[in-house]
Formats: C-alpha cells, structure tokens, sequence
C-alpha cells in the first residue's frame, strides 16, 4: 500500500526533524520546505499526491496564513497550523485562512500523529462520489459530504462539522458558545469570532441556500432553516 505524503512547512529543522521521524514511524511519508515560497512550489508540483499539510505561521518569504490561502485557491486538502504563537488574532486568522487545526509549541509529537491520522480518516471519508438527487441540502456525515441540489459542497472539515452540527439542529437557534463548544471544544483557546469568520464562509459556499435558509439571530446567534 502507498503511503501517504504530508507537506511540512517550517524553518526550524529540529522540528521538522521531529515531526517527520513520528509520522515517518507512524506509516507516513514526508517532504519538507524551509520557507513559505519553496513549500508552495512543493505543494504545486505534487498537490495530488499530498494527504495533509502542517504549516509553521513564522517563515521567511510567505508566511504560513498567506501559503494557506494559496493552498486554499485549489485544494481542501487538511491543514494543520504550527506555531509557537498562541494569541486570540493567530488562532483567528488561522481558522479564517482556511485551517483545520491549530497546534502550539511546545506540543506532543504522538498527538500529533493522533490529529493527523484523524483529519486524514475524515478527509478520506469526504470522497465518496454519490451525488444524492434530492434538492435543497443534503449532509452525509459519514462520507463527510455535503450538498445543495445535487452539487457537493467544497468545505474544510470544521467547516463541514459546522455545518452538520447546524443541519442536525436544524429549527434551534444555536448560541456562539453552544457552537464553539461543539465543534471545537470546551479547551479552545480562541473566542465566538472564530464562529462568526466560519459562519460568514459556509454561508457564501452555500451560496443561494445559505442566504435564504443560514440565519443569524441577533444578540443569540445562528440557525438553519430547512
């Protein structure tokens, strides 16, 4: 069976060294790059080859939010961010990049061997190539798809969970916080506005239906009708 590559983008080599040695022992395969230009270059050359990407935010030329974005232009691949930084605005500006998970330095090197197999299993899961008939919104949470009128639905993870978090609740208004915890939970260090940034996107990719059906319930927080 072919292993699966990981991109690892950081300037620090004994990191990189670290991580590589514990996915490398964990089943996986790795390439590296020192800086945020050379990993951009890595990702493009090989983007269809690569399961996952952990991204230091620090780097010389692009930093790690700018390479994200890039990345984000033709990929859903899984992103994990790395960082030595753990203020409110990284953690915001991460997640509104386009990340999936944020982790800080110091960190155990076998949980994040944990997150990676666990983002890696969901993002498998989202493709299952059934495209359901039925109109209006359609969430298969075990393939970890989504869809609106037959059309699937480009999403990150967080921004599928959300989305089924809300399309399992559909009718309740649900708070910011009730959000925040469920999706991220309760020892998420950021803030709701990282639920406002999510919200904002997933309506936008839900395009017509997420402006007539994603509401938002001022001074409460959001619901979606079906």
């Amino acid at each position: 069976m072919e292993k699966r590559k990981i991109l690892i983008a950081d300037d620090e080599e004994r990191i990189v060294r670290l991580v590589s040695d514990f996915l490398n022992a964990a089943g996986y395969e790795t390439v590296s790059a020192p800086d945020g230009e050379q990993a951009l270059e890595l990702f493009n050359s090989m983007s269809e080859e690569l399961s996952l990407a952990i991204i230091d935010i620090m780097m010389p030329g692009i930093d790690g939010w700018a390479l994200t974005k890039e990345i984000r232009k033709t990929s859903n691949i899984p992103i994990i961010m790395l960082s030595a930084r753990a203020e409110e605005f990284d953690l915001l500006t991460g997640f509104e990049s386009g990340i999936d998970e944020y982790v800080t330095k110091p960190f155990s090197p076998a949980v994040l061997v944990k997150r990676v197999e666990a983002l890696i299993r969901r993002s498998l899961g989202r493709q299952n190539d059934t495209v359901p008939e039925n109109k209006g919104l359609f969430v298969d949470e075990a393939a970890f798809a989504a869809f609106v009128d037959g059309n699937r639905l480009e999403l990150t993870l967080k921004e599928f969970e959300l989305l089924a978090y809300l399309s399992n609740n559909s009718g309740r208004v649900l708070t910011r916080d009730q959000l925040l915890n469920a999706i991220w939970g309760y020892d998420y260090a950021g803030d709701t506005r990282t639920v406002d940034s999510h919200i904002a996107r997933l309506r936008t990719k839900l395009g017509d239906y997420g402006a007539a059906h994603l509401k938002t319930i001022y001074g409460m927080g959001y619901k979606l009708e079906r």
